[in-house]
């Protein structure tokens, strides 16, 4: 079997599955990439291998980084609302031959991540609370003087 590459498999994906836009690929392809730097993994050989686990906090991580607190937005608007949409696009891409999966990987090691709003929301939500806060806590400026 000829190997076709991502730009081909994406396009095939794209046509057999449309839930997900072609960017929310793009960035499981970028966050695995992160996933290998961030957890220090060779280039090649079995070491490789990043789990469902590891990838999933490397695409917070990830998302976190690139998009701050719209994170959560962006990822919405490609399609992905929770870590089993990252498993089916992980899964649409091991069926094109453009990830491998080990015997022990499961496209259900995606199902029990981490809850989207906790994940790409809360980490700004005590900041923002902060913020209120210290705004409520401090008195207003008095009104300037028209001269």
């Amino acid at each position: 079997m000829k190997k076709i590459s991502f730009h081909e498999a994406l396009a095939q994906i794209l046509t057999e599955d449309n839930r997900y836009q072609a960017e929310a690929y793009i960035f499981i392809r970028e966050a695995l990439d992160f996933a290998s730097k961030l957890m220090k993994k060779p280039a090649k050989g079995p070491q490789r291998h990043v789990s469902a686990a590891e990838l999933l906090e490397a695409v917070r991580q990830y998302a976190l980084r690139e998009y701050g607190p719209l994170a959560m937005t962006v990822l919405n608007y490609w399609g992905v609302n929770t870590c089993a949409d990252f498993g089916q696009i992980v899964f649409n891409l091991v069926n094109k031959n453009i990830l491998r999966k080990t015997e022990n990987d499961s496209i259900h090691d995606f199902d029990n991540g981490y809850d989207f709003e906790t994940a790409f929301r809360g980490p700004y939500q005590s900041a923002r609370k902060c913020r209120m806060k210290n705004a409520q806590a401090s008195p207003e400026a008095p009104p300037r003087r028209a001269e």
